[in-house]
């Protein structure tokens, strides 16, 4: 028999996890042939040794290790393009989920040929989600499933599921749409497949969230505007990437940081008004590239000696976006004598200089 479904659990820092999940999954399924993949980001905790001593001894069982890349979504998403079954799941490595409702979603695959995808839900009848949330956490998490079946029409009753298995042929009509940043691969993948042209159909099975036992919950507030920036990408249909609002994000704190700096030079520190604004530009450079090497490039985050070739990196093409800024401000000025136009044509050409040249020679994202 031929392997009729892979599992992606995607792993980071969960040494402690990896046997225990992989027996867990050898009892629930021991009626179907299936294939396990986990997706490591540069574990340093054991978790990659621990995987391939797995690996060498059961052929079901391959590690994808990604090497200076980091995000869920992204290990998902690598992970499914090297499936070769009819068949995918995505399990997180921390236990929460119920694993033995896998049996019960191929079932529901087996049943109904036309079916495209069975999310696993905390929020049917049979789902349940307070043991493996604090209350502050289960507050958040209703929030953002309300928020994201309302903005982008989502029918789904957990939307925010990491838990869940789709066809291939399926998940193939939407995978290069689907964008590698952030945490939430299935409120990406259902939005997606909303704008194809065939309906998919989709149904829900219930579990339980279960409590945590080891190894560190990955929530944050980067995840948090990851999420934010998923649903702005959506609602402007995929034209706006997530990286790329993110970016503006920080790029619009650094208009908080250059005005606060300003200010302190020509008050306290008593400098002529040139100075003061230079000042003020320099240190909203150096924040926006903080910044976004910590939330919008965090895959790629730039450290010890390459943090600082990156910063003067970034100083030059922010420079260049300055004048192109102001270049493009005067030729729309010129034209039309409308001054608040012709700022706001200039900023965005800026913005958008800086965004795909640091992309390109300061992060090396594209």
């Amino acid at each position: 028999m031929h392997p009729i479904l892979t599992i992606i659990i995607p792993t980071f820092n969960e040494v402690n996890n990896i046997s225990k999940i992989v027996e867990k999954l050898e009892s629930a399924l021991s009626t179907v042939k299936y294939k396990i993949i986990f997706v490591d980001d540069e574990s340093n905790d054991g978790t990659i040794n621990k995987i391939r001593l797995l690996e060498a001894q059961k052929s079901n069982i391959s590690l994808l290790l990604r090497i200076g890349r980091r995000g869920l979504s992204g290990a998902c998403i690598e992970g499914m393009l090297i499936s070769k079954t009819e068949l995918i799941a995505v399990i997180d490595c921390d236990l929460q989920h119920d694993e033995k409702k896998l049996l019960e979603m191929v079932n529901k695959f087996q049943a109904q040929q036309n079916l495209d995808l069975v999310i696993g839900s905390r929020h049917t009848n049979h789902g349940k989600s307070e043991d493996g949330f604090n209350k502050f956490r289960k507050l958040g998490s209703d929030f953002a499933i309300l928020l994201t079946k309302k903005l982008l029409r989502i029918q789904s009753t957990d939307p925010m599921s990491g838990f869940f298995m789709v066809k291939k042929n399926s998940l193939l009509t939407v995978i290069d749409k689907l964008q590698p940043n952030g945490f939430k691969i299935l409120a990406d993948i259902v939005a997606c497949s909303n704008r194809t042209q065939k309906k998919w159909e989709i149904a829900e099975v219930g579990y339980e969230f279960k409590k945590r036992t080891s190894g560190q919950s990955k929530m944050s507030i980067i995840i948090i505007l990851e999420f934010i920036s998923l649903i702005l990408s959506h609602l402007s249909r995929g034209i706006l990437s997530i990286r790329f609002i993110l970016f503006g994000m920080v790029g619009l704190s650094g208009v908080f940081v250059q005005l606060f700096t300003t200010f302190l030079s020509l008050n306290l520190f008593i400098q002529p008004y040139v100075i003061a604004h230079s000042t003020g530009v320099f240190m909203a450079m150096t924040s926006n590239y903080y910044f976004n090497n910590l939330l919008t490039y965090q895959d790629r985050s730039l450290t010890g000696s390459s943090f600082f070739k990156g910063l003067l990196s970034f100083y030059l093409i922010c420079s260049a976006g300055a004048l192109a800024n102001i270049a493009v401000a005067k030729l729309f000025f010129d034209n039309t004598e409308i001054w608040l136009l012709s700022s706001l044509m200039g900023a965005i050409l800026g913005a958008v200089w800086n965004f795909i040249f640091s992309s390109i020679f300061t992060w090396k994202a594209r």
